[in-house]
């Protein structure tokens, strides 16, 4: 769980998140080294180069309390990018992002699980991780286990779980509480089909019962259009459109 983020500007009183003028750049190895020691050796004799990779390029956007916004962009063109920004995982190279609220992050679900932990562990250990106290995740843990539907399997470890267990927990451990902004990433295209019905029940419950702000990528384009009000396209890093989750789905069903 993220905290809210500090800056000297004052937020627009209407808008949980405003991303202005942000650009990515990764600085990518020239050739792949084997090893760390290989690396040193490299950047001690001066003979490691690097190349830029623009990963976002000047993309700004305003979203709305209670707003429900989507991106939408293939594969690579920077979607994931620019929800860490969002969430604080990255610091953008340029331009700023400001956040108004406590954020839940569905980032690439079952990071920061333990593999050889069982689960009853790893609901503590993914909970400390996101911000929450031992005795919120106690006073919650029955909870969290009746979303995932797991009871059977809770002192199993982690490595014998399938994917979809793992974003089970995942996902009922993150949305326990009430965020005031909610970044979803490929969350529902993990798991079965009753799973992703699911959390998207639960999505639509934080947006409708707690006006909860949500940021949402999805491959899905008929589950942004269904759940977004205003959407952005994205590629290779440039915004190509942005307004009414209608239009710009149709738009990039379009040239798909």
């Amino acid at each position: 769980m993220s905290k809210p983020k500090t800056n000297t500007q004052e937020m627009e009183t209407d808008y949980a998140i405003l991303v202005d003028d942000v650009t990515m750049i990764f600085n990518i190895a020239s050739e792949n080294l084997t090893s760390l020691k290989e690396y040193f050796i490299k950047l001690i004799r001066r003979e490691l180069f690097f190349k830029e990779f623009l990963a976002v390029d000047s993309v700004s956007l305003k979203v709305k309390r209670g707003d429900v916004y989507g991106i939408v962009g293939t594969n690579g063109s920077g979607k994931s990018t620019l929800l860490k920004m969002v969430a604080g995982v990255l610091e953008p190279s340029r331009g700023s992002v400001q956040i108004d609220g406590i954020i839940a992050p569905l980032i690439e679900l079952g990071a920061g699980f333990d593999a050889e932990l069982t689960a009853r562990e790893n609901i503590y250990l993914n909970g400390s991780l996101l911000g929450y106290s031992k005795d919120f995740i106690h006073a919650h843990f029955d909870e969290i286990v009746d979303f995932a539907e797991l009871w059977d399997f809770l002192d199993m470890p982690l490595k014998n779980y399938s994917s979809g267990m793992v974003a089970r927990i995942a996902f009922a451990i993150a949305t326990v509480i009430v965020p005031d902004i909610l970044i979803v990433d490929e969350t529902l295209s993990v798991g079965d089909m009753f799973f992703q019905e699911k959390c998207e029940n639960r999505i639509n419950a934080l947006i409708n019962d707690h006006h909860t702000t949500v940021l949402f990528v999805s491959h899905s384009i008929d589950q942004v259009e269904r759940l977004c009000k205003n959407a952005i396209w994205i590629e290779k890093g440039k915004m190509r459109m942005q307004g009414d989750a209608k239009t710009v789905c149709e738009a990039y069903r379009n040239s798909q």
